[in-house]
């Protein structure tokens, strides 16, 4: 639990990804003097476990894999440490604009039970979940209806919004809702306020003072030099630039100067409708809204060298540092695995900017001596 005198936080990360809260909650603790100690956490994929356990020290961890087998048996929950913040993203699949939404009736769905099955045994103080924009209005709104009800009824006060990345210092747009809930014996007081423009309010002030990844713009974030490899062949231009057929047209741009969503799938080089591809010019140009004045045909567009993201670009987009991706290259996670993991991955600044309004300007778990 959180120990005032010395200052420490202890929580648990559940669908942990490769550890977006964890890092957040880490470098938030490095630059306000608060030791961030993680009791455990959840991720059923090897490889984004993989990538997790090289860039954090895991060692006095439960590493609790599939939260489905662990929770099944209720002496596993009972024997976690004490802690005071849930965090976790949780699965999305079940409720994306881009799956078959079938919410709870899908599997991965289910799994969100298994967190009530956690907060009814331990009761944290604070508990910060992420999902996608879509699960507030999934099934006309009530999957939403029943998780912050499940939630409120084991205790719980609960608040959420929708935030964009773009927002908190990253040049990617990227639409989440955030829910927070506080146990109702914290005595939150009843004006206490959770927005997207309180949390940007407030991180704006401290930004340039913090120890994150700050982006104004794609150009912060591309490198100039890059291998062949990331580019796309003459073969595949077309359909890339292609707008699609009448039963399914969007127009295709590159070269945008806040990135699109990452995907989970981009690896697999969808049009340029969904995800990021950039020009050789644009990536060397000076000033980017410049450039995008200038109007391109197709033919033009076909006739220059374009490239999509390289995983390591595809994680700072999301607030990684470099070094992370290096990292998980040294243990063997490969360049397709890494497209998934940032494409799951819940960003960083996003999450760093609602843990500073909470626990350090608004103090609700009481750091302040």
């Amino acid at each position: 639990m959180y120990n005032k005198q010395n200052k420490e936080l202890k929580h648990l990360e559940l669908f942990a990804g490769i550890g977006g809260f964890r890092l957040a909650l880490e470098l938030l603790g490095k630059d306000f003097g608060i030791d961030m100690n993680c009791v455990g956490y959840s991720e059923i994929d090897n490889y984004a476990a993989q990538s997790y356990k090289a860039n954090f020290d895991t060692d006095n961890n439960v590493e609790i894999g599939d939260i489905v087998s662990f929770t099944e048996n209720k002496k596993n929950i009972k024997n976690l440490q004490d802690f005071s913040l849930l965090t976790g993203g949780f699965p999305c699949q079940a409720f994306s604009m881009m799956g078959l939404q079938k919410g709870f009736k899908d599997l991965r769905g289910n799994v969100f039970f298994k967190i009530i099955d956690i907060l009814n045994e331990k009761h944290p103080k604070m508990i910060l979940l992420e999902n996608v924009r879509n699960l507030i209005s999934h099934n006309k709104g009530e999957t939403f209806k029943t998780i912050v009800n499940l939630i409120r009824n084991t205790g719980y006060n609960v608040y959420f919004d929708v935030f964009n990345t773009n927002n908190f210092g990253l040049a990617q747009t990227r639409n989440r809702v955030f829910i927070l809930a506080f146990r109702k014996d914290l005595n939150i007081p009843r004006d206490f306020d959770f927005t997207q423009e309180i949390v940007k309010i407030s991180f704006d002030r401290i930004k340039t003072k913090t120890s994150l990844q700050l982006q104004n713009n794609v150009l912060d974030v591309l490198e100039k030099n890059v291998e062949d490899k990331y580019y796309i062949s003459e073969i595949l231009k077309p359909t890339i630039l292609s707008n699609g057929t009448k039963n399914f047209s969007s127009k295709s741009e590159i070269n945008p100067i806040i990135a699109k969503p990452l995907t989970a799938t981009m690896v697999k080089m969808h049009r340029a409708c969904q995800d990021n591809y950039f020009s050789d010019d644009f990536i060397h140009c000076k000033n980017p809204i410049k450039y995008k004045e200038k109007e391109y045909t197709m033919e033009q567009l076909l006739k220059k060298r374009i490239r999509k993201i390289t995983p390591l670009e595809a994680l700072n987009f999301q607030g990684f540092p470099k070094s992370y991706c290096v990292n998980a290259q040294k243990t063997g996670v490969s360049n397709h695995q890494l497209y998934k993991q940032a494409g799951n991955a819940v960003s960083v600044n996003t999450v760093y900017a609602i843990l500073y309004y909470l626990l350090i300007e608004k103090d609700v778990l009481e750091f302040k001596s």
